[in-house]
């Protein structure tokens, strides 16, 4: 049964009468008698009596009254839930972002989020690799890295840079590599993530070259904040954000090695859909790229070229 029927079915019983019915529906009064004739041969029941002036109900009708005017009741109020939330933040938003990303900026946010609109619950999965949002029923995805290959939609929260860096106290006794042959020499802290040759870093082609190198290490990791630890430490070497690093390097804690060599790795907001897009997501996403913008200017995310090579 359409919702077209329904609406019909109600607004004549309502009306009570054909000549009203059909007034209001901008056709003839003979053109909703045959359309009532037609539900009626479709149900196999009779929903009304009829007189030359007036229409009432059957038992069979009234049943289908009170039915047909709830579910088109429950339909009205579907379609307005739907309609505020292109406006005001409500229902689940479920987001995947990666750990130390989360602790830092995201999960601040999300209790600011979740204080400023009480319709709202959040759903925060911190994983090492990207879920799938489609199939894993995710909003929203806050990612590293290159651009997904599929039609999802990518909005750049900040530039961000990986760069290889050590401890002073690591490098004076080790010594600093003048070149990617020389991390082989080198305690090199890895990352252990999922989709991702671990021991094995490539950075941002220079020229026709696409450099890389192969390193190894006593200590891993499938946590990027204790491998920082370790590298803060006096470890080893390490490759890590810029966005992570930046404010180690600023107070001596880190030097920054080979600075030449890095690997672009932006942080994105990346979400299934623009069209219609839900504002429990939208808001979400402008209150969070707010946020990072007053926190990089407080404390800059991004190395200076004197930083990233220090007299």
């Amino acid at each position: 049964m359409s919702e077209g029927d329904l609406g019909f079915f109600v607004l004549l019983a309502q009306r009570g009468s054909f000549v009203a019915t059909a007034r209001e529906m901008g056709v003839t009064a003979s053109a909703v008698s045959r359309r009532l004739a037609r539900l009626e041969d479709r149900l196999g029941v009779r929903l009304m009596n009829r007189t030359t002036r007036r229409v009432s109900l059957t038992g069979e009708g009234e049943a289908y009254f009170t039915k047909a005017a709830r579910l088109l009741a429950e339909i009205e109020d579907l379609e307005s839930s739907l309609r505020a939330g292109r406006d005001t933040p409500s229902g689940l938003l479920r987001i995947n972002a990666t750990f130390g990303f989360s602790r830092q900026h995201i999960a601040p946010v999300i209790q600011e989020y979740c204080a400023t609109y009480s319709g709202i619950d959040v759903q925060l999965v911190v994983t090492d690799a990207p879920m799938n949002l489609v199939e894993q029923g995710v909003d929203l995805n806050i990612r590293f890295g290159d651009p997904p290959t599929s039609n999802l939609v990518q909005r750049l929260l900040q530039r961000n840079r990986r760069f290889m860096c050590a401890s002073p106290e690591y490098l004076d006794r080790h010594g600093t590599p003048a070149s990617l042959q020389d991390l082989g020499r080198h305690d090199c802290i890895v990352l252990r993530q999922e989709h991702d040759l671990y021991d094995v870093w490539r950075f941002d082609d220079l020229g026709r070259q696409s450099p890389s190198a192969r390193v190894g290490g006593r200590l891993s990791t499938n946590d990027g904040d204790i491998a920082r630890e370790w590298m803060l430490g006096g470890r080893g070497i390490m490759l890590r954000s810029e966005w992570d690093i930046a404010r180690h390097v600023r107070q001596g804690r880190l030097r920054v090695v080979l600075p030449d060599y890095c690997q672009t790795a932006n942080i994105a907001a990346i979400y299934p859909e623009r069209h219609h897009l839900a504002a429990k997501v939208r808001v979400f996403v402008d209150l969070l790229a707010e946020r990072i913008r007053a926190s990089d200017a407080h404390d800059p995310m991004q190395l200076t070229a004197a930083e990233l090579r220090p007299r």
